[in-house]
């Protein structure tokens, strides 16, 4: 397995960023072995990129890295008496994307690239555990899947990679024209057009158009994975020239308000059967066949994914049989509807980000449970002028949903309160006006037996909640 990353000599690197190289003539064809913006990482042979942060100036490390063993690294300003070669370049952080996508591209690889407003992490495990039957694969680590996060997950491939699965995450326009410039993929898979990021989008049209720009950064011939239940998804019937391909549950298309029936279906889910926290089957249907499907996460969105899945699978040439193992291989990742056993009770650690989308599919994943019924809630962000109104009706789907008990704290969480005492119901509600005494009662009020789910946005820090209920 060679160190090298292939084509990335520092003289094609000044070259890709614009950048002007300053050093020894000798060193130009040097190929560099990794590409960081951590000082901590480098490496022999690595190219350093230092990026302006809000705290710390990536800039202050460049001696320390050469000591390290970095053969070059990156600079906004002029350096006095460096000890070794340095690229010269206007915004280290635009360097980086351009670096990126002239690595990409000068690799053989297929590119499948996700994005949608929920599931791009689940999806992309999914589809990993699928390709992974027949290719060697990268994947997004993670949450790498922004401006930075991107272009650093394209640093990890190496020549014995055979497929790239690369996740796109934004919150405003033409965030995607960026990122899928650097993933440039052959393959786009969108998972659904929800209510996020609607402080910068405003409507779910506007997501649409803002998820729907990495059409325009794909191969030649490339072809778009689409959500056919997803009403606004549906409606792209024909991509760059060649028809998408749609999957859904149910062989039937999903009608529009008038009646008319919208994405025909090419992959699709019949006999769906929700097995609680032990998962979900299914029987999915392909223009070549069909298989049964044993999928061990929880959550009718898991059979979304694993339709996503099957598709690509198919796209990239595999099998059925290996498609279907792909998919009864799949494993889920901190905060992502992560089942934990811990005191004698189940907790699913769902709380890596959250929105009117994804928790009304966490409830449904909650009801399905055993035993006694905890939702603990904290606030999600984002969400513009509807924020309460969006917050009160999740409350109203944990009422309708038969959720035995409520936690819930944050500057908005008084609205789960009043969604939920807005429906005759049975739930029990307890309101905090912050985490810590949440914590605190959540810890004397849960018992053996007991279901557990924990959820919110990630800047309210809920893996604090997981880990006092686990350690």
């Amino acid at each position: 397995m060679s160190r090298e990353m292939p084509n990335m000599s520092l003289k094609n690197i000044a070259v890709a960023c614009e950048g002007t190289y300053v050093g020894a003539q000798e060193f130009e064809e040097k190929v560099i072995c990794g590409a960081v913006i951590d000082s901590r990482l480098v490496e022999e042979d690595y190219l350093f990129i230092p990026i302006k942060g809000e705290r710390v100036d990536g800039h202050k490390f460049i001696p320390q890295v050469f000591e390290k063993g970095a053969c070059c690294v990156l600079s906004e300003m002029e350096l006095e008496d460096p000890a070794g070669p340095y690229i010269r370049v206007a915004s280290t952080e635009e360097a980086l994307k351009k670096i990126a996508a002239f690595y990409r591209q000068s690799l053989p690889i297929k590119v499948v690239g996700i994005t949608g407003s929920v599931g791009k992490t689940s999806t992309k495990e999914m589809i990993a555990s699928v390709i992974a039957q027949k290719y060697r694969v990268h994947k997004t680590a993670g949450n790498f899947n922004n401006e930075i996060g991107l272009p650093l997950t394209v640093f990890g491939i190496r020549s014995e990679h055979e497929v790239a699965i690369l996740e796109m995450g934004i919150s405003d326009f033409d965030e995607m024209h960026r990122l899928s410039t650097v993933a440039n993929p052959d393959i786009c898979v969108i998972t659904n057009v929800g209510l996020c990021h609607l402080e910068n989008l405003g409507t779910r049209d506007g997501v649409l158009k803002a998820k729907t720009e990495c059409f325009e950064h794909m191969k030649d011939g490339g072809l778009a994975i689409l959500n056919g239940d997803d009403d606004k998804l549906s409606t792209k019937k024909n991509v760059n020239g060649r028809d998408t391909v749609f999957y859904g549950i149910g062989e039937a298309a999903k009608v529009d308000e008038n009646g008319n029936p919208m994405a025909t279906k090419n992959i699709y889910a019949t006999d769906v059967t929700n097995l609680g926290f032990e998962g979900m089957q299914a029987r999915i249907h392909t223009p070549v066949g069909a298989f049964e499907a044993n999928i061990t996460i929880p959550g009718e969105h898991n059979v979304y994914n694993a339709l996503a899945a099957t598709a690509v699978g198919l796209e990239l040439g595999l099998t059925l049989e290996e498609i279907q193992k792909g998919i009864e291989e799949a494993k889920t990742i901190a905060g992502r509807t992560n089942l934990l056993k811990a005191n004698g009770y189940n907790v699913i650690d769902d709380c890596y980000n959250a929105n009117p989308v994804s928790m009304a599919a966490a409830m449904d994943v909650l009801s399905h449970a055993k035993g006694r019924t905890i939702a603990v809630l904290g606030d999600m962000g984002e969400l513009g002028e509807d924020e309460k109104e969006l917050h009160f009706g999740v409350g109203v789907c944990v009422a309708e949903k038969k959720i035995h008990t409520l936690f819930c704290a944050g500057a908005l969480a008084a609205e789960y309160k009043a969604g939920v005492e807005s429906v005759e119901n049975d739930c029990k509600v307890f309101h905090f006006e912050n985490k810590d005494d949440m914590i605190n009662a959540l810890l004397s009020y849960v018992q053996e037996g007991d279901n557990i789910l924990i959820k919110a946005s990630h800047f309210m820090d809920f893996p604090k909640v997981v880990e006092a209920l686990t350690k």
